[in-house]
């Protein structure tokens, strides 16, 4: 392990339900700092006294907030279930615009939590090699399945259906990280209701 990936990884692993209990009242706490008073100015000594703890505790657990940012990051990208969504759409035989519409939806629901704290992760996240990785593994995952699900949709009529994959797997979630993790707010139902139709009326066409 490098000196890299030991500082952004967390420095003991929970066997105890109550050492699980404190590593999640720490990530809690970080993520309402971060969010608060923004990456700089959320020390670890804030985040100690959010979760109530020691700050000789909280660095059982983690070396710095680095290291923490990157596990809030880790565990936004993990509970995206837009590939999950697709899959279940493969073989459907819902209408082409159904199945954007929940896919862009999901997309849309994992970036609702807080939006101040998705601008510093995007931003501000120290990103490991491994942590790279892992998003390059879950953006081709999502590709490969929007691949198969436009090659299986009587309703597609765009010839290049490889491309379209990934031209609409990086609109949406790039547009959706933009626009809700931007300063002020955005009509959710409106971004959803136009980003399904500019997809829909593309893949159509």
């Amino acid at each position: 392990m490098t000196s890299e990936q030991r500082r952004l990884q967390p420095r003991k692993q929970p066997r105890q339900v109550r050492a699980e209990l404190t590593r999640q009242r720490i990530l809690t706490a970080a993520a309402h700092v971060f969010a608060e008073y923004g990456y700089a100015a959320g020390t670890t000594n804030r985040i100690a006294e959010r979760a109530r703890i020691s700050i000789g505790s909280l660095y059982q657990y983690y070396p710095n907030k680095d290291a923490i940012l990157a596990e809030l990051l880790t565990r936004h990208l993990d509970g995206d279930r837009a590939t999950e969504t697709l899959r279940r759409y493969k073989d459907s035989p819902e209408p082409l615009e159904t199945v954007i519409r929940e896919f862009v939806r999901t997309v849309i629901e994992n970036h609702l939590d807080d939006p101040r704290l998705l601008q510093i992760m995007i931003e501000q996240a120290p990103r490991s090699g491994e942590l790279l990785e892992r998003v390059t593994r879950l953006e081709w995952e999502m590709i490969g399945d929007l691949r198969e699900l436009l090659h299986g949709h009587p309703e597609v009529r765009v010839r290049d259906k490889d491309t379209a994959a990934r031209l609409v797997a990086s609109t949406v979630e790039l547009t959706v990280h933009q626009l809700i993790a931007a300063p002020g707010s955005i009509d959710v139902t409106r971004l959803e209701n136009e980003l399904v139709a500019m997809i829909t009326g593309y893949l159509r066409a």
